[in-house]
């Protein structure tokens, strides 16, 4: 044997046989649940801006337009009457935020990944790989060093840890999960998005309305995933199979989001055309993702799309002239939480899952075998994941 067909052979054992599969999920939120119908007279009040009045108007009739009906946040009414310089539009906070989220990040994580072992139910000892995933709080070792040690993974676990890539993540680290699984025959891919929001918490400036819109929009919260190929069915029970994954780049939208890390902590703006930038470009993605499998009629497909916003998902909608009922998860998952960043999707995923096991659907994907999955975020960057759905045996988180 040549040492040519040594390496091949030591290759193809590093190779597992079948293609990545979601074999289990838990979702985590905070304790505080804050209504939206209530939350502008809350924010105003807690920030002492109630002479505001009709910027105070002005962020109600933004409330109301999210079709969010309440979200979980980290942040307590006496944590920021404690550290009053997060309530100011502009003034320096970065250590109070920073010394909040490097603690709670990975705890909430913490509470996620839990739910998810105990479905999977193998030991955690069984994992193999671990990503960790947050657009909130930066520290060395990271928020991957930290789970490792509040869940007692092993300490040869495989450590990714991704920082700062916002709402679009949720796909990402389905993509890098599906790379690591299919390459590493035998791994057990631990996944894990945590986000809290106490970085873009800022009180109301006349002049910067988009900072607005994300104090109504965005909401706390963790999911867990867990990914291997080649399930052992006696034991594990697989959800969903990830077929493929890729990132686009749409051209000329780098400005269309950004979040600025300054004193004061994270700066948002965001573009009041982003919908319409997503919905411009949608239909090529989905073709060229779709293409291989022959896939042509949009409805015959279960969706998982990253609720922005309520206003990209209309524009999805009618783009593609999707039924009605498509978006239904993502929509629940809005109007429940708001929008947690990457964790978006992945709490999607469960509430899909749930959904068709309550309704004794045939497959976990609405009774329907293929699908697709959206994640939007800076860049403009969108991730997209082409999913397989398997028969509904597994139980409800």
């Amino acid at each position: 044997m040549t040492s040519f067909q040594r390496v091949e052979n030591i290759r193809e054992t590093q190779r597992a046989k079948g293609l990545a599969t979601v074999l289990a999920i838990g979702t985590a939120t905070p304790p505080n649940c804050y209504n939206q119908a209530d939350y502008a007279d809350y924010y105003f009040r807690v920030t002492n801006n109630d002479h505001m009045i009709d910027l105070k108007n002005k962020f109600k009739r933004i409330c109301d337009k999210t079709m969010i009906k309440k979200r979980y946040m980290v942040l307590t009414e006496q944590f920021l009457k404690d550290n009053p310089n997060m309530c100011a539009y502009t003034s320096p906070s970065l250590n109070t935020r920073q010394d909040l989220l490097i603690t709670e990040v990975p705890k909430l994580g913490k509470e996620a990944a839990t739910k998810a072992i105990e479905e999977w139910g193998l030991p955690k000892s069984k994992i193999t790989h671990l990503i960790f995933c947050t657009t909130s709080g930066i520290d060395i070792p990271g928020a991957d060093y930290q789970l490792t040690k509040l869940l007692g993974l092993s300490p040869f676990v495989n450590r990714l840890m991704m920082y700062q890539q916002g709402c679009s993540a949720g796909g990402m680290v389905l993509r890098l999960a599906k790379d690591i699984a299919e390459n590493n025959k035998g791994s057990r891919v631990l996944v894990v998005c945590s986000e809290i929001m106490a970085g873009i918490f800022h009180g109301p400036s006349e002049n910067h309305v988009d900072s607005l819109v994300g104090q109504a929009l965005f909401g706390d919260g963790a999911a867990a995933i867990i990914v291997g190929s080649d399930p052992d069915l006696t034991i594990e029970r697989p959800l969903f199979e990830i077929v493929s994954a890729n990132q686009t780049i749409i051209p000329d939208t780098e400005m269309a989001i950004n979040l600025h890390l300054r004193e004061d902590g994270l700066k948002l703006h965001l573009d009041k055309d982003v919908p319409r930038m997503i919905s411009e470009n949608i239909e090529n993605i989905l073709m060229k993702a779709v293409h291989p499998l022959g896939l042509r009629d949009w409805n015959s497909m279960f969706w998982i799309v990253h609720p922005g916003g309520r206003r990209i998902l209309d524009e999805v909608e009618l783009k593609l002239n999707l039924n009605k009922q498509k978006l239904r998860a993502s929509r629940h998952v809005l109007s429940e939480y708001g929008n947690m960043t990457s964790a978006c999707v992945l709490f999607i995923i469960n509430e899909m899952r749930n959904k068709s096991l309550e309704d004794g659907e045939s497959t976990t994907g609405e009774g329907l075998d293929w699908g697709v999955l959206f994640g939007f975020g800076p860049g403009l960057t969108i991730e997209t994941v082409v999913l397989r759905s398997r028969p509904s045996s597994a139980t409800q988180n």
